[in-house]
């Protein structure tokens, strides 16, 4: 198991299966974003069983340990790779062709998709899951005091504010790019691919990761117009 923790190799496939976990979660999170469109009270009745039931609260350490692992493994791999460059690491070069642009900005792009994460933490779980562990049913909210299980209360009132919409959308665009990539990356490295392949799993991975953001995109959005056509 040692190599699995010491090698580059080992290093990337837990950069990889962490990865894909992750990506089925977003897959998770942006159906149920995409419910609260149609039907707030079946959002609320999701965000109901995701509240502070045991299941959720494992679930929410099992996934904080999953973004913490793929954060520190890409660090220890960025700074590795710079350390093997050498005086060439902060050399000035033209991007190697058929290298994509993604490729070779995997870690900013993390940089930013983690930076959002903390945005997006204060200001949904931290208000509602966290709120429901310490004993409180209601929370502030623009005002307003309302249960840390209504979501649709907390969609509403923060995509009703413009610069979080467009904080949002930047973070979707940046999550579109590192998952464009990551995925069939992962792919790869996890050995799933072959010459016939791997074209596909390129192609997979920008479908699905254009059906994530293109999900958080549209409650996003939808949300914001439906508070600036009707904001009352």
């Amino acid at each position: 198991m040692s190599w699995l923790l010491n090698s580059s190799i080992g290093k990337k496939l837990i950069m990889s299966i962490t990865g894909i976990a992750l990506i089925l979660f977003l897959l998770f999170h942006a159906s149920m974003n995409v419910t609260a469109v149609f039907s707030e009270d079946a959002y609320n009745t999701i965000c109901a069983l995701l509240g502070a039931n045991w299941y959720a609260v494992a679930g929410t350490i099992a996934l904080g340990a999953l973004v913490a692992i793929h954060f520190i493994y890409a660090l220890i791999l960025t700074l590795q790779n710079r350390k093997a460059r050498g005086n060439d690491a902060y050399a000035v070069n033209v991007r190697p062709k058929n290298v994509e642009w993604a490729s070779q900005n995997m870690f900013v792009l993390g940089v930013i998709v983690i930076g959002f994460m903390v945005l997006h933490f204060s200001q949904f779980w931290y208000k509602m899951m966290f709120t429901e562990l310490i004993g409180h049913h209601e929370v502030a909210l623009g005002g307003e005091m309302v249960s840390p299980q209504d979501g649709a209360a907390f969609i509403k009132y923060y995509f009703s504010q413009t610069w979080v919409v467009v904080a949002y959308l930047i973070w979707y665009v940046a999550l579109w790019f590192h998952l464009s990539h990551g995925f069939w990356s992962a792919i790869q490295t996890i050995g799933w691919n072959n010459h016939v392949w791997m074209n596909r799993w390129k192609v997979i991975s920008q479908v699905a990761a254009t059906v994530i953001c293109l999900a958080f995109a549209f409650v996003t959005i939808y949300f914001y117009a439906r508070h600036m056509l009707c904001p009352f």
